[in-house]
C-alpha cells in the first residue's frame, strides 16, 4: 500500500510540473488518503504485535 501512495505521489509532481492541476490535486489526495490508511495499519499491527508478545517455541 506504501507502494501505490509513492506512485501516487509522483504521479501527482510529474502532473503539478507540467501544469495539470486537477489530476496532481486527485493524485495528491489519494496518495495522501493511501498514507493515512498504511500508517495506521502499520500502528495497529505493532501494536497488536507487542499485546502478542513472544511464545516460546513448542
Amino acid at each position: 500500500m506504501l507502494y501505490w501512495a509513492a506512485v501516487f505521489l509522483i504521479i501527482a509532481i510529474v502532473a503539478a510540473v507540467f501544469g495539470f492541476g486537477g489530476i496532481a490535486s486527485t493524485a495528491g489526495s489519494v496518495a495522501q488518503i493511501l498514507f493515512f490508511i498504511f500508517l495506521v495499519l502499520f500502528v495497529v499491527s505493532v501494536v497488536v504485535g507487542l499485546f502478542r508478545g513472544r511464545r516460546p517455541p513448542v
